[in-house]
Formats: structure tokens, C-alpha cells, sequence
């Protein structure tokens, strides 16, 4: 069982310090079990019998030769190995090489790692002298040379920024792993994906909320005024009240993404039949109908433009557009064409 008397707060992923040696030296001492230690400690306990197989030192004792760990001599050993683990500084020690990497690379325009590999192969310098192709890099992004990233021509063309661990983003509601797999086919009618178009990146400008209906691949294109949960709800409100009582077997479904903008989009499955599900995080993909056709409004407001210089007219223009554009997939009928006749299906009922 756990130590409940432990003093010692648990330090995950560091070095062990002097008086958790000494709480080691102790419970040896008193006969507890690695495991017992580690316990206590909060270490794993590979830690603990490395560092007691560490310290364990010969001692005399009544005249006669013992084992025994020393939280001294664990300490003792642990610095030792520090100092030992600490490379030297080679900038100043390589001085010559660097020197010369630095003439090559401003004057005959050549790149750190051709540097590096002629004063190898042509033997300019011994290798303990050198510092390799990584550090010279290391080096120029530090500053800590005449050089500068702007005079690699090369490099400016490759992404330096480092990689981020993305974390996912909370689920707004019914994941699509729960859609059933008859809107995954496309077989019925009434099911939408939706998402949100940008222009210029600022608060300032409108924005356009893009549906689009899976089987049929029709588009409705609303502006509205910023890309907020607010803006969207009373978006699907005005057009909930457009189909009025038939809404529910027109919308069926709806998919959107985990975005800020549709924190509230699961809230219309309080006051209808509408189901509201949302994709897995970083998975357009999944709503790729609905980037496709945010692609097609690309060809009209480029990425940049402001949403906010284009009026009710410009965005009807773009709706009917992509709805009245023959498509191979439906066999070469026009969305609207299909739309209409599953309404017609509906309202006629």
C-alpha cells in the first residue's frame, strides 16, 4: 500500500535530489523493498534500484567489509555524471572552421552543410576541430555568427517554425461516428452539412454561412454579420421559419465542425427533429461536400476580399450559380433542379 506519512511531493520526470537520497539511505537501512521506496516516493521504481545499485559503496564496519547505500555517495556519483553529460561550448574552440564556414558561405554563396562536407572531404581541418552541419545552422539561429538566415537562400524557402502538438478541441455535440448510414450514402434526402466562409481576416467583416444539401448538392449562401454562435443561430432561425412546418423533413440532419461558431447549433435539436452532429477535430474531410462548394464560392470572393463589399445580390448571384451548374455526380442535372422536386415530394404530402 501507499506511504500516507509521505512528505515529499512527487517530482515527475526529474532528477532525484539529494533528500530523496537521503530518505533512500534511511529506508534501505530500516530493510524496506525497492518497491516499497519507490511507493513512497512517487518514482518508478527502475529509478530507485538504479540509484541504489549507484550508491552502494563498501564500507567497514566491526572490522569487516559491508555494502551498504550513502545518500552522499549517490549524490556524489549523480554530480559527477552531470559535469560529465555537459558538451563544451565548441564555438570557441572550432573558431578556424567556423571562419572559414563563414567566408564560404558569404562570398562563394555556398550552404552550411557544403561547407561542412568540402573542409571534410578535402581534409582543410581535423574533425574535433569542426563543428557539423546541424550546429552551424544552430549557430545562425542564434546569432552567434556573421551570418544571417537571409543570406541561406534556401533555407528561407523551408518552414523552420517547429511543429505544435494540437490538442483536440471539445466535442459541441453527437459525434458523426453516431450518423446513421443512410445520410453517409447519400440515399435519402434532407440531410446538410455546414460551415462558415471568411474574406478579410478581421472582426470587422461579414461572414458567409454556406449549407448544402448532401444527395442534391444544393447551396443555401446567407452573409451574416460576424462568425459568432449568436449570428448563426438567428441565421437557421429566419430559415427555419422560411420552410415552417415542414422544416424537420427538410432538415433532417445537419453536420458542422467543432467551431466556436456552432457552439450553439445543437440547440435547434430542442425545438425540432432536426439532428445535429459534428465532425472529429481537424477532419474537413469529413464535411467535404461542403468544402467543395466552399471552393466554388472562391472562384467569386477570393481569400482576403472583404465578404463586406459584397451585397445581397452578389451573394444570390453566387447561390444561383452553384445551383444551376450541371453536375456529372447527379448526371448532369442542376441541384436546383433536384431540390425542387424533392420539395415538391415533401410539401405535396
Amino acid at each position: 500500500m501507499d506511504n500516507n506519512n509521505n512528505n515529499i511531493s512527487i517530482r515527475k520526470n526529474k532528477h532525484l535530489n539529494f533528500k530523496e537520497r537521503t530518505t533512500i539511505e534511511i529506508r534501505v537501512n530500516d530493510g524496506m523493498s525497492a518497491y516499497k521506496i519507490a511507493k513512497e516516493l512517487g518514482r518508478p521504481i527502475n529509478t530507485i534500484i538504479n540509484e541504489i545499485k549507484r550508491g552502494t559503496v563498501k564500507q567497514i564496519k566491526q572490522n569487516r567489509s559491508v555494502e551498504m547505500y550513502l545518500a552522499d555517495a549517490g549524490q556524489a556519483i549523480y554530480e559527477k555524471n552531470r559535469r560529465s553529460s555537459v558538451r563544451p561550448f565548441k564555438r570557441l574552440s572550432c573558431g578556424e572552421f567556423i571562419s572559414y564556414a563563414v567566408d564560404k558561405i558569404k562570398n562563394n554563396k555556398l550552404s552550411p552543410d557544403a561547407c561542412f562536407g568540402e573542409a571534410l572531404r578535402e581534409s582543410k581541418f581535423a574533425r574535433s576541430d569542426m563543428v557539423c552541419t546541424k550546429t552551424l545552422y544552430n549557430y545562425i539561429d542564434l546569432g552567434l555568427l556573421e551570418v544571417k538566415n537571409v543570406d541561406l537562400s534556401f533555407k528561407l524557402r523551408r518552414n523552420t517554425k517547429p511543429s505544435r502538438v494540437r490538442k483536440n478541441k471539445r466535442i459541441l455535440g453527437s459525434s458523426i461516428s453516431e450518423r446513421p448510414n443512410e445520410i453517409d450514402s447519400r440515399e435519402e434526402f434532407g440531410h446538410w452539412e455546414i460551415d462558415t466562409v471568411i474574406g478579410e481576416k478581421s472582426n470587422s467583416d461579414d461572414v458567409l454561412l454556406t449549407i448544402v444539401e448532401r444527395k442534391t448538392r444544393n447551396a443555401i449562401i446567407r452573409k451574416i454579420e460576424s462568425k459568432t454562435a449568436t449570428a448563426v443561430s438567428n441565421e437557421l432561425l429566419e430559415i427555419r421559419n422560411l420552410f415552417g412546418e415542414k422544416f424537420d423533413e427538410v432538415f433532417k440532419s445537419i453536420t458542422g465542425d467543432n467551431g466556436s461558431e456552432f457552439a450553439e447549433l445543437a440547440n435547434i435539436e430542442e425545438v425540432c427533429n432536426t439532428k445535429v452532429y459534428f465532425t472529429h477535430p481537424y477532419s474537413s474531410f469529413e464535411r467535404g461536400t461542403n468544402e467543395r462548394h466552399n471552393g466554388l464560392v472562391r472562384r467569386f470572393i477570393p481569400k482576403g476580399k472583404r465578404i463586406s463589399n459584397y451585397d445581397i445580390n452578389d451573394i444570390g448571384f453566387i447561390e444561383e450559380w452553384m445551383n444551376t451548374l450541371p453536375r456529372k455526380i447527379l448526371g448532369y442535372n442542376t441541384p436546383e433542379k433536384l431540390f425542387e422536386e424533392h420539395l415538391d415530394s415533401i410539401y405535396a404530402a
